[in-house]
Formats: C-alpha cells, sequence, structure tokens
C-alpha cells in the first residue's frame, strides 16, 4: 500500500502533535516537505527525536532518583523491624 502525499502530510502534522511538537515547529516540518526539502526535513525529524530521546533520560534519571529515595525507605524500615 502507497501512501498519498496528502495521507503523509496529515499523518505527520498528527504525529508530530501526538508527540508534543509545537505548532510552529509543525508547521515548519509542513513547509519543508511541501517545498521539496526532503533532507531538511529529515534533519528537522532527527532533530526533534533527539530532543524526546534526551527528555526521556531526563525523565528516566528522575524515576531513578524516587526509586533510591525508596529502596533508602525500604532499607529504613527493615533496620527498624
Amino acid at each position: 500500500m502507497r501512501i498519498t502525499v496528502s495521507d503523509y502530510s496529515e499523518t505527520m502534522k498528527s504525529f508530530l502533535a501526538d508527540t508534543g511538537v509545537r505548532q510552529e515547529l509543525i508547521e515548519r516540518a509542513m513547509q519543508l516537505y511541501q517545498s521539496g526539502q526532503e533532507a531538511e526535513l529529515v534533519r528537522f525529524l532527527k532533530l526533534r527525536r533527539c530532543d524526546m530521546v534526551e527528555d526521556m533520560h531526563e525523565c528516566q534519571r528522575k524515576v531513578d532518583r524516587i526509586d533510591y529515595l525508596i529502596r533508602q525507605a525500604n532499607n529504613n524500615r527493615r533496620k527498624e523491624d
């Protein structure tokens, strides 16, 4: 099954919005796509991906800190028992 240009355009808008990309960046991606600047579009998308991966890593660091606090609290409770 081949996706049409129109379908891809709508899919891109939807996916970018679903992933939290700001509207002005979605519009920039659409400009790149519509003007046929595929290499720039791929670069743009890779940069957004890198931003998201960094956000994910930051969230993981926060989860790790909470896990540490949980372990410490459990260890302290066991020592008291």
